[in-house]
């Protein structure tokens, strides 16, 4: 690779680092050649930080939970932001209140996304908004957890979930998608991010794992198929959450706060931020070769818990809260 010293190196990246580091020291140590190593690498790594600077940012059900904490980073990290929310109008509130970047263009919509015509409305508003959506993430679900809904029967409930959580998400996936095709060009593709949940396609037992099962199944069937049709132009993600302690998780049982804990190879319950924090790297330009995903947020799934008792299988940890 070199002649000698300083001179005659082959200009492949790591001679360029010897030659630099012998040109400052003029001898030969492990020192000084890790030391240039190292700040080129730190120069290199903050090209790949994530940045959304005045991107055009949609999180639907962002009143409270994940939503609202994913809505509040992408603010941070300088998207203008469209929350979303239906029922809990105070939420929204707080979640547009507490959006960082006062000089930037962040706008609060109400819709119902389980109703056709929800949808319909909802995207003709943003885009009359804007004129470009760099980023779609619909985490709009419905609560059959902590609202009245909890009483409800198993088919009320099921039937609430597929109108808000499949329909709802497939709807929007489509009119978004169809918008996204007709914008201008901007210099990352669209993106669009859903709501699974990692233990849909492994099975939890009781009568919450036989709802929120099939559901979240077909969101993740949906995303790994949209990401087909609309390749390569828009890249098509979901996440999928696994205990996370949002308003349910608050006041859970103990048994459950325990399953929680002993079924993530981390030991803790995840926080709304830890999900938000792996949705703004899947929507950013970071992620520009990854799309067709499900990408788990558990801490590591560990799968020797042992199942609950009959009397509390009617309870869930999945997040749905951070629906409308």
């Amino acid at each position: 690779m070199k002649r000698g010293p300083g001179i005659g190196f082959e200009r492949d990246i790591f001679g360029r680092v010897l030659d630099r580091a012998y040109r400052k020291t003029r001898r030969w140590n492990l020192r000084s050649v890790s030391r240039v190593w190292v700040a080129r690498g730190k120069r290199k790594a903050g090209n790949y930080m994530i940045e959304l600077q005045n991107s055009v940012a949609v999180v639907t059900g962002s009143s409270s939970g994940i939503g609202r904490a994913t809505a509040r980073l992408l603010a941070r990290l300088g998207a203008n932001v469209v929350v979303h929310g239906c029922s809990n109008l105070e939420g929204l509130k707080e979640t547009f209140d507490g959006l960082e970047g006062s000089n930037r263009d962040h706008q609060s919509i109400v819709a119902d996304l389980s109703k056709e015509s929800g949808c319909n409305q909802f995207v003709d508003m943003v885009w009359k908004t804007f004129n470009r959506v760099d980023i779609w993430i619909n985490f709009a679900g419905a609560d059959v957890l902590t609202t009245a809904a909890k009483e409800l029967s198993f088919d009320d409930k099921l039937n609430l979930l597929w109108q808000t959580d499949v329909q709802g998400t497939i709807r929007v996936c489509r009119l978004a998608t169809s918008q996204m095709r007709k914008q201008p060009s901007g210099s990352s593709v669209p993106t669009i991010l859903n709501m699974g949940w990692d233990q849909a396609e492994v099975g939890m037992g009781g009568e919450a794992g036989e709802m929120f099962g099939p559901i979240k199944s077909a969101v993740m069937a949906y995303t790994r198929s949209l990401a087909r049709s609309v390749a390569p132009n828009i890249r098509v993600n979901a996440v999928a959450p696994g205990w996370i302690q949002t308003s349910w998780g608050d006041d859970a049982p103990d048994y459950w706060r325990e399953r929680a804990s002993r079924e993530s190879l981390r030991g803790r319950w995840g926080s709304p931020e830890d999900v938000a924090a792996a949705a703004a790297y899947l929507v950013s330009p970071s992620a520009d070769f990854v799309t067709g995903q499900i990408m788990p947020v558990n801490g590591g799934f560990r799968h020797e818990f042992d199942p609950a008792p009959q009397s509390d299988q009617n309870l869930s940890g999945t997040d749905n809260d951070s629906g409308p």
